[in-house]
């Protein structure tokens, strides 16, 4: 079952797809030659490290979304979850602030303020290296 979270996170930076491998035929035998040393296998090549994702570069992503202008998506996590097509009732928020690890959740705004606040902390952090912003 998909969390609350994966959804926001997926209508932002889109869901992560399994790069699919086309089926190939074995290929046929080399005609016979003088046996060489086979070349050492290369280990994988580490994957870069991602440039640091500033809290603008978040903003500007989450802006670009379709009708994002129509949503105080920036101060509001009612907002943002309407901008990414989910209820945002206070169930849902509460389950929400389940996954991130909020206790005692009543939805009050200070909560609601610190719940928006982790999201958009975890969704930097799923757009790219976090530089240090955001940070409580």
């Amino acid at each position: 079952m998909m969390g609350i979270f994966t959804s926001i996170k997926n209508a932002i930076w889109g869901e992560k797809k399994e790069a699919a491998q086309p089926a190939t035929a074995p290929a046929p035998a080399p005609a016979a030659a003088p046996a060489a040393a086979p070349a050492p296998a290369a280990a994988p090549a580490a994957p870069a490290e991602p440039e640091p994702l500033t809290e603008a570069q978040l903003h500007a992503h989450i802006a670009a979304l379709p009708d994002a202008d129509k949503f105080n998506w920036q101060t509001s996590i009612v907002d943002l979850m309407k901008l990414v097509g989910l209820d945002p009732s206070f169930d849902n928020r509460k389950e929400l602030a389940d996954e991130l690890g909020m206790t005692d959740y009543q939805g009050t705004a200070e909560q609601n303020i610190a719940l928006h606040h982790a999201v958009m902390n975890l969704l930097a952090l799923e757009g790219g290296k976090v530089g240090g912003m955001l940070a409580d």
